[in-house]
């Protein structure tokens, strides 16, 4: 069958806060369909994150990734190198170059951050909101995402195969699903159990849980300027980010280590240590020729 050229968005496990410029082109691959009567439905975590896989794979293609060598890539890679393993979940990292503010995971355990977001967050926020996105794989969101977009859209009819296996999918049912997955947004409920996994993340590994406070505050802020309006529509099922920043900091009271939060230096250039050692290299090279 002649493939196809289809452009998805697919938001999974988003933090949400600005339009994500990621698409996806699956065309018609076997990506999988179930049985259309939803009484034998079923999705895995498995059926999610070969999905989720193939749409990262095809996103990381359509946007310039930093170089491991990069000073955005340094620092993501400083700060979560430790953190790729978790209970069920495997998680791998990359920076888009993109001055969005936004970051988010997918069920097959990819986590995206963009520039944008590095560069008004310093290295406790970003622990934060990225400890945030761990909360939507390890939570499950994003195959119950997935998984609602599949029993919403292409495979609900009389014409359904009795099999709760996987099947092809047309070109058609994939437009159906991207839609959905565009539309689809996490629920309060979901958001709020995903800022109480990530203070726990930050208790757990010995950092500042209060810039988890500071992190929404940043946030809270941006939607009162030029940004607002727009925000205010992505945000219209989440909670409000004061709300989030006010349960942050309730969470750090009740614990008995609030203190407010002043953000430290943001620094997304390589470090000087690793500048030397790359021109101590090249010296090398070049004195051996």
């Amino acid at each position: 069958m002649k493939r196809k050229s289809i452009a998805l968005v697919v938001l999974l496990a988003t933090f949400g806060f600005t339009q994500a410029n990621a698409q996806i082109n699956l065309g018609e691959k076997a990506l999988g369909a179930v049985q259309k009567g939803v009484a034998g439905f079923t999705f895995s975590d498995a059926d999610a994150a070969a999905l989720s896989k193939e749409a990262v794979a095809e996103m990381d293609a359509k946007n310039q990734i930093a170089p491991a060598t990069d000073g955005y890539a340094i620092r993501l890679n400083r700060l979560f190198g430790k953190h790729t393993a978790g209970d069920g979940y495997t998680l791998n990292y990359k920076v888009y170059m993109l001055k969005e503010v936004n970051a988010f995971a997918t069920a097959d355990g990819s986590v995206r951050v963009y520039s944008g977001l590095m560069d008004i967050m310093d290295d406790n926020e970003l622990l934060a909101v990225i400890g945030h996105e761990i909360g939507h794989v390890a939570n499950h969101d994003s195959r119950d995402a997935m998984k609602a977009a599949y029993k919403k859209e292409a495979l609900i009819d009389a014409a359904a195969s009795q099999s709760a296996k996987i099947s092809a999918l047309t070109d058609t049912q994939l437009v159906k699903i991207g839609n959905a997955m565009i539309d689809s947004k996490h629920s309060r409920t979901q958001e709020s159990e995903a800022d109480l996994f990530s203070y726990n993340f930050m208790k757990k590994n010995g950092y500042n849980v209060n810039a988890e406070e500071s992190a929404f505050r940043i946030l809270a802020k941006m939607s009162e300027g030029a940004e607002g309006s727009f925000l205010d529509k992505m945000m219209s099922s989440h909670p409000d980010s004061k709300e989030r920043a006010d349960n942050a900091k309730k969470r750090a009271e009740k614990d008995g280590v609030y203190k407010p939060y002043v953000q430290q230096k943001i620094v997304n250039t390589v470090p000087v240590a690793a500048k030397k050692a790359t021109t101590k290299k090249t010296v090398k090279k070049t004195t051996k020729k």
